[in-house]
């Protein structure tokens, strides 16, 4: 199944979710790095831009930088990588962990790798949903706060899918 149906179902269906969970998990770390390289870029362009709107403040550091533009942004983007890379994993893997409480909440059974798989792709919405809520103005609280909430329900959804007891 090509990476463009596994977005689109996972975007539209719970119910395939569920199904994704016996997805080979080299194509679902693909997903994952397709997700975190578009993110990474998204956080590179709000960084340039935010840098140039900050700098009536720093004048002095803001001209400094002007002359190395091409050691910094480099080294920005693979920062931004690296910590996109990192946070996303990060909470992959915690709200799989609350997704094995809901499988037991919901009486199924699963083993955490198909939870973890299973948010993966939960974790969709949300994330391009953090994306147009950073776009929009939103702190970034509001923005995690919103998010994980989106993602519980979103795996419970797809978690009612699992196999009964």
């Amino acid at each position: 199944m090509s990476l463009a149906k596994i977005f689109i179902f996972s975007i539209t269906s719970p119910k395939k979710i569920a199904a994704f969970r016996l997805l080979p998990i080299g194509k679902v770390i693909q997903y994952v790095f397709i997700f975190v390289f578009i993110l990474s870029i998204l956080s590179f362009i709000h960084f340039t831009t935010g840098l140039k709107e900050d700098s009536t403040s720093i004048e002095g550091l803001f001209t400094y930088l002007e002359n190395k533009k091409w050691i910094l942004y480099p080294f920005a983007f693979v920062v931004q990588f690296i910590m996109s890379t990192l946070l996303l994993f990060i909470r992959i893997s915690l709200m799989a962990f609350l997704g094995m409480y809901i499988l037991k909440i919901l009486k199924r059974r699963g083993e955490y790798r198909h939870v973890w798989r299973s948010t993966v792709f939960s974790y969709t919405i949300p994330t391009v949903l953090s994306i147009v809520l950073l776009y929009v103005g939103i702190t970034d609280g509001w923005i995690l706060m919103i998010t994980t909430l989106t993602c519980v329900i979103y795996l419970t959804f797809a978690l009612k899918y699992y196999p009964k007891k």
